[in-house]
Order: C-alpha cells, then sequence, then structure tokens
C-alpha cells in the first residue's frame, strides 16, 4: 500500500474518531480478540516499520481447491516438501493458531484472525536468527487477497511489519529499497509455494490424491482440501 493512500486512510479514519484510527477498518472489533494479540495488531497498523504490497504469481488452480490449501496450511507445507520445492513446516496449535518454521533460520507463530472466501487477515510473530545481526524478532499484520482471475487465482498480500530491535529497525527504515525487496521476496516464496502445490493438485489429481491419503502429516486437517480437489472422484 502506497503511502499517499496510507495517508488518505488515516485521514478518513480520524475523521471518525480515534478508536478507528487505531485499528484496521476491515477486522471486527479489538475486544473481540485476545489483549496480546489486540495491542500486537494496533501496534503493526499505527507503527509499522516496514510496510510491503506484493503481486504473487498467478496460481494455476480452481479458487476453491487454492482457498483449501490456504486454509490448511500443514497439508500446503507437507506438499512442498513432498516435491522439494520447500522445507516450510506448519503444525497447528489450536484453532486458527499455527506454529511455523521455514527450515532455515526463521520461525514464530501466527493467529488467524479473519477467514473468508477470498481473504484472510493474519497476526504473527517471529524470530530470525542470522550470523550479521543476531537473533532480530518482530511481529506482523497480514492480509492475503486471492480471487478467480480466468481459470487461476490471483493472489496479493499487504503486511505491516514491525521490527523489535531498534539497530535493525532504523536500518530498514533508511533503507526501504533493500529492506523492501528482501521483504518482497520472501513474501513472494510464500504465494509461489501455495500455487505449485495448487497447481500439482489441479493437474495431477490421481497422484496428489495417493500422496495425501496416504501421508500422516495432516491426517487430521486433510479432509476439506480432498473434497476441494475431488478426490473422490478421481
Amino acid at each position: 500500500m502506497s503511502p499517499a493512500l496510507l495517508s488518505a486512510l488515516a485521514a478518513v479514519a480520524m475523521a471518525h474518531g480515534e478508536a478507528a484510527a487505531r485499528w484496521p477498518p476491515f477486522l471486527p472489533p479489538p475486544t473481540t480478540f485476545p489483549p496480546a494479540i489486540a495491542a500486537g495488531v494496533e501496534r503493526a497498523w499505527t507503527s509499522p516499520t516496514i510496510t510491503r504490497q506484493v503481486e504473487g504469481e498467478r496460481a494455476h488452480a480452481p479458487l476453491e481447491l487454492y482457498a483449501a490449501l490456504v486454509d490448511a496450511p500443514e497439508v500446503t507445507t507437507a506438499a512442498a516438501r513432498h516435491l522439494g520445492i520447500a522445507q516450510y513446516e506448519v503444525r497447528r496449535l489450536g484453532p486458527g493458531w499455527y506454529h511455523a518454521d521455514d527450515g532455515a533460520r526463521a520461525r514464530g507463530e501466527y493467529h488467524v484472525l479473519l477467514r473468508e472466501r477470498t481473504r484472510q487477515v493474519m497476526f504473527s510473530r517471529g524470530r530470525h536468527a542470522g550470523r550479521l545481526l543476531g537473533t532480530v524478532t518482530g511481529t506482523a499484520l497480514t492480509e492475503l487477497r486471492f480471487e478467480p482471475d480466468g481459470g487461476d487465482v490471483a493472489q496479493r498480500l499487504t503486511a505491516w511489519v514491525v521490527v523489535d530491535n531498534r539497530v535493525v529497525a532504523i536500518l530498514a527504515r533508511v533503507f526501504v529499497p533493500l529492506f523492501g525487496r528482501l521483504a518482497d521476496r520472501k513474501l513472494q516464496e510464500g504465494f509461489r509455494v501455495t500455487g505449485r502445490v495448487a497447481e500439482w493438485a489441479a493437474t495431477r489429481r490421481p497422484e496428489f490424491c495417493r500422496w495425501l491419503e496416504s501421508d500422516p502429516t495432516a491426517a487430521e486437517t486433510r479432509g476439506p482440501v480432498l473434497a476441494a480437489a475431488g478426490c473422490g472422484t478421481r
């Protein structure tokens, strides 16, 4: 989202009161969430270190199948490992609550705040261990949109990111083009992985279904994906 658009949204929100300005208009009221999550969302919305909007590559799959994979990240990441395209791992900790690990130096947890047919909104806390800057922690408010476009799914993501480390936060603001490109690359990687898994499920259904029915990783949550992929009709 551009700074000009953010300013316009802020001006409109201020005209409707301070509470509206401090809370994303696309979410239910803050009182519907645990206090710690509500505070984190408010901080990311009002004082992000960096804001990014990324267009992902199109997913060559039906919308319902793609949406089912987004709703079942354990299935999607297990499929990505099976295909050898990523080492991500996601474990469900509770309803709408997940632990994620990129298989390298980044890990964290995220909560799904809103689920709609073509949109998800998430709040995440994460940390990255690097040789240069050490361990950097942060939070993010992320809005993911996915909409049908012909026979494909168009993907778009907006992220409001807060970096806890003061020095890294200053560097991120000073070197926005550099940090922005790095952030965009990581965000686009998630699009790429989900899109490839969805395309595999859509174009090689028997193979995908055999794998999913036999893989124990996501046995408890694979039902909606099996249905969306049409595994019972092959």
